[in-house]
């Protein structure tokens, strides 16, 4: 699947799920592109997510693209559930102990999308060579697990990096960025070389900021 390249993905782990098929439509409106749903094992990072009715009921109800961002610890074991709930895309962590390509290789090859995530603490390094596999490398901007956290500013440097590997040698993967997303962290992280702005707490506080950090795309920042 081609993907788009300046995507505004809604972290519905800020929803309000008493209301959540009311929070999806409100999202369809005012053109968010993707759903982000964090599913947590409570072992890969303390806390536990989302269950799979939720994201079939998701599912149900839009036709939004469904990114999944796995934070377990054994995302081999699991992956294709999510696809049949109906993910678009299945990001995991670098930090897993998974053969990454074999599973990059069953991912893609299922008719869906694949991406790998960082922790801010892990090194651009660990991830150079799995990039040409891949279609989201995703960098975490807080340490996973909570939402509401702020943002950590080192890795802006560490989106500079990627997007000059992939620039320099002509991969399509897009640069995502999770955690403390708003509109001043939003432009910092595109004039960094950002495309995929994942966002919560700031999106669900006011619909009409999908709208604004959707404008930075095309401002001269």
């Amino acid at each position: 699947m081609i993907l788009k390249k300046k995507i505004i993905s809604s972290s519905i782990i800020s929803a309000d799920f008493s209301c959540l098929s009311d929070n999806i439509k409100t999202l369809e409106k005012f053109g968010t592109d993707w759903i982000h749903i964090d599913v947590m094992d409570g072992h890969f990072v303390p806390n536990i997510g989302i269950c799979h009715e939720i994201i079939r009921s998701i599912r149900k109800i839009t036709n939004l693209f469904i990114d999944v961002h796995l934070m377990i610890t054994n995302p081999e074991k699991y992956w294709i559930d999510f696809k049949k709930d109906g993910a678009n895309l299945i990001t995991f962590h670098i930090e897993t102990e998974c053969d990454k390509i074999k599973l990059f290789k069953k991912i893609t090859s299922s008719g869906i999308n694949v991406g790998i995530a960082l922790n801010p603490k892990t090194s651009v390094s660990f991830v150079k060579e799995l990039l040409p596999y891949i279609n989201l490398i995703l960098i975490m901007t807080v340490n996973p697990g909570f939402s509401g956290q702020l943002f950590i500013k080192d890795a802006v440097c560490k989106i500079k990096e990627i997007r000059s590997i992939i620039d320099k040698n002509n991969y399509s993967c897009l640069i995502g960025v999770d955690g403390g997303i708003d509109y001043n962290t939003s432009k910092v992280c595109i004039k960094a070389g950002a495309n995929v702005l994942i966002s919560g707490n700031y999106i669900f506080s006011n619909f009409c900021n999908i709208k604004k950090m959707k404008s930075l795309f095309y401002e001269n920042i």
